[in-house]
């Protein structure tokens, strides 16, 4: 069976010539040859036309608006370019309005080929209203990305042409009484920027009355100013409102000449339409929640610097109080020994013990405050160096158990940290280990790295373990889950081991048992501007 071809082309030797070469390749064609504008668009309905091609230049019509409404009209039909002079710009904008193709007519070799490519990709008969039903789901899932009013609008206009095979669409957003054609995507410039007065032009009409407007003709049309419609392209209009229950926009779709849409033309506009009134609504949350969100990290942001500047504040006054008090106590004691017995002595040795735990805890403060001050100088270190460091330090402090404690270290743990807050961070969790395995016969401590991870390290030990339902409290600085009596110590290590921990971007977790041990897991992030 012939294919139908309509070709717009006003010389006939032109025509004669492009019909020879798809006679002369096989082609069962049948070209229905037009020459004007009109004869174009009385054409183009027919039900079994299959491919379309247009000549750049016919008087009366550019290639550009002959593919424009071929997309209009027949939007599942593909069109065909023909070219004596191929400009690349040109052809460019026409292949993103809808051209499968730009050729030039000098390089007619390539057509039959063509054609037989397009033929073998569409089956006969168009399905426009199943195309735009399957754009419409596109552009569904496009908006549900989309994170700003300008994305949203960019889709929006673009869609509202390709579902209707408009010359152009408006995208028109309610601003108090006035109606602002905030966006526009058209074959002429129409109105992009202004405002008018929501009475004055037929979105404003679409918004109050909460319903479609379709005009074939914009000129018999009370509701239409003219004066505005005159120096554009527009002929024929269809109107929809962003959602109907309190319309915050409208979209136009625009024909250049007389036109009507479908009922399911403007059924898809329509869906068009409350999708966009989903995806505005999603980006005024969006927005909303960011601002919140915003705020509440500046609040809480300053919140922390006051309560650092006022930790560190309270700190530093009272360290000194509490030096003097210890100072008097010290005078006193040398000084009135003798007449003190020894129940005064008792008594002032109880308020130097409590003033020299008192000034730990406020050395400790301060460390706390100051690690949020301090910058981190991060470089390539040594961990198991300065683990073997540290376990030294504390067999040369416990010489008693120096010789009961079995220390596991593997070697070669490197990781990019400040070495000198990183060595508090083994220090504590080494020193942690050491304390809670006094009460063992045979102790044992393992520091190392988890297998098949670049930057996860553990500390493990079989000393005490604890209650893994207490484990919120742990990182809590001043809140032990032991007691002082069998494991003393003041309660900030861990509390000072987690903050080190975050200010790397890591984190550190535990896993205890009670009497079988515990192993606290930490691991280390990228570095960021500190």
């Amino acid at each position: 069976m012939s294919v139908r071809i309509l070709y717009l082309e006003d010389s006939a030797a032109d025509a004669s010539m492009v019909l020879s070469r798809l006679l002369q390749n096989g082609l069962d064609v049948e070209l229905e040859v037009v020459q004007t504008r009109e004869a174009f668009e009385r054409a183009l309905p027919a039900d079994d036309l299959r491919l379309v091609m247009c000549d750049n230049a016919v008087p009366g019509i550019t290639g550009l608006a002959a593919v424009n409404e071929v997309k209009r009209q027949r939007p599942g039909v593909h069109v065909l370019l023909l070219s004596s002079r191929v400009d690349p710009h040109e052809a460019n904008v026409c292949l993103e309005h809808g051209a499968s193709d730009v050729i030039s007519k000098s390089e007619l070799w390539r057509l039959p080929h063509t054609i037989r490519n397009l033929l073998d990709r569409t089956p006969p008969g168009d399905k426009p209203l199943l195309q735009g039903w399957a754009l419409l789901v596109n552009v569904v899932q496009q908006l549900s990305m989309a994170r700003d009013l300008e994305t949203v609008m960019r889709i929006v206009r673009t869609a509202a042409r390709q579902l209707t095979g408009a010359d152009g669409a408006t995208f028109v957003l309610r601003d108090g009484d006035q109606c602002h054609y905030a966006d526009e995507d058209a074959i002429a410039p129409l109105w992009k920027g202004c405002r008018f007065p929501m009475s004055a032009c037929i979105s404003g009409w679409v918004m109050l009355n909460r319903t479609p407007a379709v005009l074939p003709d914009i000129y018999a049309d009370p509701r239409i100013p003219a004066d505005a419609y005159r120096p554009t392209f527009v002929k024929s209009l269809a109107m929809v409102p962003i959602r109907t229950e309190n319309p915050l926009g409208a979209i136009g779709n625009y024909w250049a000449s007389h036109y009507i849409p479908t009922a399911d033309e403007l059924a898809l506009l329509a869906a068009l339409a409350d999708t966009t009134s989903v995806a505005i609504e999603n980006v005024q949350l969006y927005s909303g929640l960011e601002a919140r969100v915003r705020q509440r990290t500046t609040e809480l942001e300053a919140s922390n610097r006051e309560l650092e500047a006022f930790s560190f504040s309270v700190s530093h006054d009272l360290r000194s109080p509490l030096s003097a008090i210890k100072g008097s106590v010290e005078m006193l004691s040398e000084e009135f020994h003798d007449v003190l017995g020894d129940r005064g002595r008792e008594v002032l040795s109880l308020i130097d013990t409590t003033g020299t735990r008192m000034l730990t805890q406020i050395d400790a403060m301060l460390s706390l405050a100051r690690l949020n001050r301090s910058m981190l100088n991060r470089k390539r270190a040594d961990l198991s160096d300065l683990a073997r460091a540290i376990v030294n330090e504390l067999r040369a402090a416990h010489r008693s158990r120096a010789a009961k404690v079995r220390v596991t270290i593997e070697p070669e743990l490197y990781a990019n940290v400040d070495a000198d807050l990183f060595r508090l961070v083994l220090e504590n969790l080494l020193s942690n280990a050491w304390k809670y395995t006094s009460k063992r016969a045979e102790a044992s401590i393992e520091f190392g790295q988890m297998p098949d991870t670049a930057d996860t390290f553990f500390v493990r030990d079989n000393g005490a373990g604890f209650d893994m339902s207490k484990v919120d409290w742990l990182f809590t600085p001043f809140h032990r889950l032991h007691s002082d009596a069998d494991f003393p110590g003041i309660g900030v290590g861990l509390a000072t081991t987690q903050r080190i921990l975050l200010r790397h971007n890591g984190r550190i977790w535990v896993d205890s048992k009670p009497g079988e041990g515990t192993t606290f897991y930490f691991n280390v992030g990228a570095a960021t501007l500190d």
